[in-house]
């Protein structure tokens, strides 16, 4: 009995615990039968009181998948264009093998001369040949590439595949060998054959292509390029583009700019680099991507002194002057004793004397009509063409008598 009581009194202590918790609650009913809202933080209500974004939500997504769809069709849109292209030049190149195929063999391709003269290249090879004295083997050199030439241009007429060749050149030789003669007529052929649009030649030195200071060096190179575009660009003494002491030199950037110009505008830019061959063969050391670029490597000897007066009798034609027959035996005298000292530049040196044997035939002519009176004054056409064995004397006697230290400037 006393136990049952116990519990008794405990039950009771707990439910008078929990009496007023119980009395400050709404039951689930109540709620949902209207009672007092307050009992849930004073009158908030469960309704969502937020914006319905459902809608705006639907139409992102929709935009995105109508760019998503929009997006697939042009990339399966560009896929069959490239399939069809794929498509066509095969068709192309089947159509091609057949008639290559079916054409015979003694299906007439035109002459070779036909080729030659209809399109000028034999009158630039003979122009060459004029106004070049000597150099076989160059001009040999250049009649294969002009054969070359015409060949592929006969194929390309027939429907043979066909390819740009390597165009670009190295001549290697002393100054006054004629290898900037050689680069204008290769320009003349190039162009006479569809090689090249203009055919001009644009000759450039170090200064004209390495700038100063950072930054100068690509404008520079990129300009004389623009101007050489559909011709032929020299580049005169090509070693002095790089420094091999020095890193930081500014004329490694324009062999880079050129070297991507050669491999990528080789159908419409000829890149010629020319200097002494020791030197050229040295910098093709260093740079091997500027060698395997150029597949035409011409050699420019120098001229004998026979040459180099048969050199002064075109001059002397060009200029419309009359040289005597003895005054060739003393011209060659003097090519000889010159070609024994220093700085000796072949054509040039004929070309720097006969302006001085111009000048002394001149004061000659100016001294016997003017000065002396003779025939009251009076010159002859004769006398202002005539180029005397004295007038050349005069450039023999300045190497013989000057002084050891001053022949080398006769």
């Amino acid at each position: 009995m006393k136990l049952q009581g116990a519990l008794s009194l405990l039950f009771l202590g707990s439910a008078a615990a929990f009496a007023p918790a119980a009395r400050n609650s709404a039951s689930p009913t109540a709620l949902f039968n209207g009672a007092d809202p307050s009992s849930f933080g004073q009158g908030e209500s469960l309704q969502f009181g937020g914006k319905d974004t459902s809608t705006g939500g639907a139409g992102r997504l929709r935009d995105k998948l109508n760019d998503a769809d929009v997006e697939r069709r042009k990339i399966q849109e560009e896929a069959d264009r490239r399939e069809r292209a794929a498509e066509i030049r095969r068709e192309e190149k089947m159509a091609k093998i057949a008639y290559m195929n079916e054409m015979p063999d003694d299906q007439p391709a035109g002459t070779v001369d036909e080729f030659m003269f209809k399109e000028g290249v034999q009158d630039q090879l003979d122009k060459l040949d004029r106004d070049l004295v000597g150099l076989v083997a160059v001009k040999k050199r250049v009649k294969e590439i002009a054969a070359l030439l015409v060949l592929d241009k006969m194929r390309r007429k027939l429907g043979f595949e066909t390819s740009v060749p390597s165009l670009h050149m190295s001549f290697t030789g002393a100054p006054g060998t004629g290898k900037t003669t050689v680069a204008v007529r290769m320009g003349q052929i190039l162009a006479k054959m569809g090689y090249a649009r203009r055919g001009h030649v644009v000759l450039a030195t170090r200064d004209d292509l390495v700038g100063q200071y950072v930054g100068h060096t690509a404008p520079k190179t990129k300009e004389m390029i623009k101007k050489a575009m559909g011709g032929v660009l020299l580049v005169d003494e090509a070693y002095y583009l790089y420094n091999a002491a020095n890193d930081r030199d500014y004329g490694q950037e324009s062999i880079e700019i050129l070297l991507n110009v050669m491999e990528n505008n080789q159908d419409d830019l000829v890149v010629a680099v020319a200097g002494y061959k020791d030197r050229m063969d040295a910098f093709f050391s260093y740079i091997p991507g500027m060698m395997s670029r150029i597949g035409n490597h011409i050699d420019f000897p120098n001229y004998s002194a026979d040459e180099l007066v048969q050199i002064s009798d075109v001059m002397s034609r060009d200029l419309e002057y009359d040289i005597e027959p003895a005054a060739y035996e003393v011209f060659k005298k003097y090519i000889e004793a010159r070609m024994e000292l220093p700085y000796f530049s072949n054509a040039r040196t004929v070309r720097n004397a006969m302006d001085r044997a111009r000048m002394n035939s001149a004061i000659r002519t100016f001294d016997r009509f003017a000065i002396e009176g003779e025939n009251g004054g009076e010159c002859t056409v004769a006398d202002l063409k005539n180029i005397a064995p004295e007038d050349f004397q005069i450039l023999l006697d300045d190497i013989l008598n000057s002084d050891s230290d001053k022949r080398i400037f006769a």
